[in-house]
């Protein structure tokens, strides 16, 4: 009875004691919580895909920048390589500060900053607070994590001011062209073009948005049947009028529309998702727990990847508005078929360069760097949309198999889906070639 009695003793001792706090916040789940909250919030506030880019790049340049600092043995700040970004705020001497705890509040912040509206991160800042607090974290350590995630916060913030963002938001609109071949809004939106001026982005490593020349796609003409461009018109058409199941699985897994518009009758609805950028942030924790990465590889790994998604979304957009091309749903409703629809929903910009495939390829290169080349995997960021689970050997399946998805979901041509990879390719691997992060 009496060593029953100590047991239980023992047992509740045990089980009052505070969990290790620096355990519970180098988690690196916990980083990837943290991102998935975010791109919950970008969902929610109807941001398009290049916004979106910015809203991520932002945020896990932030984190990783806390992270460097606290580890420089192994990481080096991202000061003085991405563009623009030429010094940071360093530790003041002596301070008390959990790195991974102030990477996490450093994200929030510039993420809900970026983001808007304001608040949008507060409850989650508060809930990561709290678990800090239950997990035992000293006051001066908390306090002196809080400001180094506030001063960085402000290094960031001032950064990102210099890119031009604002200054696109009151340029002028897209002007519609009656050119055959030029892009028109396409239903059932009909919305206006997104983001004609995404080029006068400042970007993080490309030189600007014109370092990449993008060959012409092309030339328009539905009336040679051997041309190029009738054949890629007749290709799409056939594609998707004899989808298979598993063709239209792939369309659907990366449509990554974060507004579709429904339209049943006069009842009319959105139905939100993650954008390619947020699919991509997705995979890279998806990637981090695959490869039982520590906390700062992953968060690592999600600002690399974040880098290489904002700069593909740079180069793409810059050659979408070049070219202006039109859309398959125009063309072939206009010369072929008036009653035939895509699978997908045709989103509100020029075809040629496909955006998803750009940053989709530019981010494989990225997260191949920092996880390691056939990193087989499930990605299952879809299951929250209804939408089952796809695997892959490696990052740079998945972006291939996300070329060929635009292809079958009828919203790009062939053509596009292969060049476009091309290019993508050629920027991932400028941010990995140019970027020294770990060292």
């Amino acid at each position: 009875m009496k060593y029953i009695f100590l047991l239980c003793i023992s047992l509740l001792i045990i089980s009052c004691k505070k969990p290790d706090y620096q355990k519970v916040m180098s988690d690196p789940a916990l980083f990837s919580n943290t991102v998935h909250e975010l791109n919950r919030v970008v969902m929610g506030n109807n941001f398009s895909p290049v916004v979106a880019s910015r809203n991520y790049a932002y945020a896990t340049v932030a984190a990783y920048e806390v992270i460097a600092a606290g580890d420089p043995a192994h990481y080096r700040s991202l000061s003085g390589q991405l563009n623009g970004l030429e010094t940071v705020d360093k530790p003041e001497k002596d301070a008390k500060i959990d790195f991974h705890y102030a990477a996490i509040l450093a994200f929030c912040k510039v993420g809900e900053a970026v983001t808007f509206p304001a608040g949008s991160m507060k409850q989650y800042v508060a809930d990561v607070r709290t678990k800090a607090i239950n997990s035992g974290m000293p006051d001066d350590v908390l306090k002196g994590s809080e400001k180094f995630a506030d001063a960085m916060f402000k290094s960031i913030m001032k950064w990102s001011k210099g890119d031009n963002y604002l200054k696109t938001r009151s340029a002028s609109k897209y002007a519609l062209s009656d050119k055959e071949g030029r892009w028109v809004p396409t239903p059932p939106m009909y919305a206006e073009a997104v983001e004609p001026h995404w080029s006068e982005i400042r970007t993080m490593v490309m030189k600007d948005a014109s370092q990449y020349s993008v060959v012409p796609p092309p030339e328009f003409n539905v009336k040679d049947k051997n041309s190029k461009y009738y054949q890629e018109v007749i290709a799409i058409k056939n594609r998707v009028d004899s989808l298979t199941p598993e063709q239209i699985h792939i369309a659907d897994f990366w449509d990554d529309n974060p507004g579709k518009l429904n339209v049943n009758g006069h009842l009319m609805f959105i139905r939100k998702k993650f954008s390619p950028a947020g699919h991509w942030m997705g995979i890279v924790g998806i990637a981090a727990k695959t490869t039982n990465a520590d906390f700062n590889t992953t968060v690592c790994g999600y600002a690399k990847t974040g880098i290489a998604l904002f700069d593909a979304f740079i180069e793409c957009w810059a050659a979408k508005y070049v070219y202006n091309t039109v859309r398959p749903e125009t063309v072939i409703d206009k010369y072929f078929d008036a009653t035939w629809r895509p699978h997908l929903q045709t989103p509100p910009f020029p075809e040629y360069t496909c955006g998803h495939c750009t940053i989709s390829a530019s981010a494989a290169k990225a997260l191949t760097s920092v996880f390691g080349d056939n990193v087989a995997y499930t990605d299952t960021t879809e299951l929250e949309f209804g939408i089952k689970s796809r695997s892959f050997k490696s990052f740079n399946q998945a972006a291939a198999e996300t070329a060929l998805s635009r292809f079958y979901g009828g919203i790009h041509f062939h053509n596009s889906c292969v060049v476009s990879s091309g290019y993508g390719q050629k920027i991932g691997d400028a941010v990995v070639e140019k970027l020294v992060m770990k060292k």
